[in-house]
């Protein structure tokens, strides 16, 4: 069996402010695509920056690629690709200007940047925008551009935080097609997200809060850890009803999502008459309340509200 593309083992950091990642530890396998799931300050973005070698690690171990991340940070630089939050483009050179800089960091030959960029370009529909200046780009088209840059050396491992943040829809799902298509070529993906519905496209998940790991394993593994299931309730007004049922027999957890809110509880079919008469008695207002398949967010809030200190939020 090959080892792991990514494995992390008891790792730790603090700031000054508190801990960022608390004996963290997780396996990524080649070929796969591995969402480090979680709200701001879960721990995501430190993770990722202790594996790219960019942020040494307080404790524990990390390899990536083979390499000793910890105590070897740029020995994995070759082999990776990291895309952060904020990339370096530089917005007054066009995107094949762009493209050429990171070429010549990883000292990438012109007949093999040539070929690689074109490549790239094609797949990410940037053709027509090669000699547009980065600073003219939408949101949209600099991740793509990011991305491209990130992949110009043929990284065995890329390492993407948040990348989708401010994309619009359909530069979401092309981003989404491309990374699909890099993981069919061999290539692993750890991919930070706050969006939990793009937490579904992944391969399996890390669900982070507060610097540690409350699960990991795929979606489909994750749902069957929620006990009884999810009721969702039509209302104008989720959060008076979600106070409403914070104490109620068989309910878990509760969450607001839009103009609805979404209960889990321990037996929906008892529960839904119990929960009615309820909030019928307190005089709220409210539309249907149906049964509906788990979402990563529900288990998710299902699970920060069993930790301690978390209850009741």
């Amino acid at each position: 069996m090959k080892a792991p593309a990514v494995q992390i083992e008891g790792l730790s950091k603090h700031f000054a402010t508190g801990p960022a990642v608390v004996d963290l530890g997780f396996a990524a396998q080649r070929g796969e695509i591995l969402g480090l799931v979680g709200p701001d300050g879960a721990g995501k973005t430190t993770t990722l920056r202790i594996l790219a070698g960019v942020l040494p690690a307080d404790s524990g171990a990390a390899w990536v690629a083979g390499h000793d991340v910890v105590h070897d940070p740029e020995a994995v630089k070759s082999h990776i690709g990291y895309m952060p939050q904020q990339y370096g483009l530089y917005e007054d050179l066009t995107v094949d200007e762009n493209i050429r800089f990171y070429a010549d960091l990883f000292e990438i030959t012109s007949a093999v940047r040539k070929q690689r960029s074109g490549e790239l370009l094609a797949a990410c529909g940037m053709m027509p925008f090669r000699r547009r200046l980065a600073g003219q780009l939408s949101g949209g088209m600099k991740r793509k551009l990011g991305l491209i840059c990130a992949l110009i050396h043929s990284p065995e491992i890329l390492l993407l935080d948040e990348p989708t943040t401010g994309v619009d829809p359909v530069s979401r799902r092309e981003l989404w097609g491309i990374l699909y298509s890099l993981v069919f070529q061999g290539v692993t993906v750890l991919i930070s997200t706050a969006y939990f519905d793009e937490a579904e496209r992944c391969h399996r998940l890390l669900l982070l809060h507060r610097g540690g790991a409350l699960f990991c394993g795929t979606p489909t593994e994750l749902k069957s850890k929620l006990p009884g299931g999810v009721l969702s309730m039509a209302s104008a007004e989720p959060e008076r009803l979600r106070a409403a049922l914070a104490d109620a027999d068989g309910v878990l957890s509760a969450m607001a999502m839009g103009d609805a809110l979404h209960i889990v509880v321990d037996n929906p079919q008892r529960r839904t008459p119990e929960l009615r008469a309820r909030l019928e008695g307190a005089g709220l207002t409210f539309g249907d309340i149906a049964p509906m398949g788990a979402t990563v967010e529900d288990v998710f809030a299902y699970m920060v509200s069993t930790q301690p200190g978390d209850r009741g939020r």
